[in-house]
């Protein structure tokens, strides 16, 4: 009769086994690879919150660290840019003003010269701007205790399902030892053993608790950091490039009409070409025109002007209210003519 009562006792425990290792296998945690059994539906479920949390807070870290990674490459591009740009503007400037001779592209030089500082400037601006608004704040929290607490929280809570699964198993022993046994010391083993299973529970679900409460706050503190630092990220980059766009939109605008200028100014006569036979005649202002220079005579819709030469190039000289100068062919129409002083020295003889 012992003899068959051991045996029996031999087999419920290894059913007891079967059972912890099917437990085992579809209720183990994820956040310490451990694959300790589940004491019963409260507990699953506060294992299945916890597993949840230390997942989510553990891919918002990584995140966090690509993040960083990421903006880090763009500070030191920045800092490479920085050196070029600076190399670059050194370059224009002293070629402007070693060959003043080459007016409109030793002009151009200098004004993009000029330019690629403040282009530079607002690189280190941006550069300032990932350090101190987006590295140092991701840094802070990935190093930062809260989530170190919270995740040792959940360490612990993890080894306290392991301390439980021993003391279940350490249960279902002494229930077996009782029922084959039934004396008072074996009574009174199984009582201890409930009882310490009782506490480890107790300290289980408290445990739980605050393990929950603080992952559930760190992710909460991950993902609005996280979103306030992209945030951040993408003004900073379409503030920089908006202002580059205006600082070259501006110097373009400038070389262009320093371009335009200088081929538009108007031609340079020979002194001893007025000399030569002129036909003079008298024009009307169809357009105003105002003068960028002295060579230059500036106009009113309206006024008359005594034409005294016309270059190809489409501009003419010529005078009006008693002041001579350069001004657009295209900006008058002629009205009639006027003899030369030539004209008249042969009427007179």
């Amino acid at each position: 009769m012992d003899a068959l009562r051991k045996q029996a006792s031999k087999l419920r425990e290894q059913v007891a086994k079967q059972q912890h290792a099917v437990i085992k296998q579809f209720g183990g945690t994820g956040y310490e690879s451990s694959d300790v059994m589940v004491i019963d539906e409260v507990e699953m479920q506060r294992h299945q919150q916890l597993e949840k949390l230390y997942r989510s807070t553990r891919a918002g870290k990584d995140f966090q660290k690509e993040i960083v990674k990421a903006a880090e490459a763009l500070t030191a591009i920045g800092y490479k840019h920085i050196e070029a740009g600076t190399k670059l503007s050194e370059d224009c400037s002293r070629y402007g003003a070693e060959n003043v001779h080459d007016k409109i592209l030793a002009k151009g030089a200098s004004i993009y010269g000029d330019a690629r500082k403040h282009v530079e400037k607002e690189q280190e601006d941006l550069n300032k701007l990932l350090s101190s608004q987006v590295l140092d704040p991701l840094r802070a929290m990935i190093l930062g205790a809260p989530l170190e607490d919270a995740r040792h929280l959940a360490q612990r809570y993890s080894r306290m399902r392991q301390e439980a699964e021993t003391q279940a198993v350490e249960v279902s022993r002494r229930q077996a030892r009782v029922r084959e046994i039934p004396n008072p010391e074996n009574v009174g083993k199984l009582h201890a053993a409930e009882t310490k299973m009782k506490e480890i529970k107790a300290n289980m679900a408290i445990l739980g608790i605050e393990a929950s409460a603080a992952l559930a706050a760190v992710e909460a503190q991950q993902q609005r950091l996280t979103f306030q630092r992209l945030v951040a990220l993408v003004e900073g980059e379409k503030n920089y490039h908006l202002r580059v766009a205006s600082i070259l939109g501006e110097v373009e605008a400038e070389m262009v009409s320093e371009k335009q200028r200088k081929e538009s100014a108007p031609p340079v006569i020979p002194q001893e070409s007025f000399s030569e036979k002129t036909m003079f005649f008298l024009a009307e202002a169809t357009h105003s025109f105002t003068a960028a220079s002295e060579k230059e005579l500036s106009l009113s819709v309206g006024d008359y002007v005594v034409v005294r030469k016309v270059s190809p190039s489409g501009w003419s000289e010529g005078e009006c209210k008693g002041k001579g100068g350069w001004f657009p062919s295209a900006y008058v129409e002629k009205r009639q003519r006027i003899p030369s002083s030539d004209d008249l020295s042969s009427e007179v003889y």
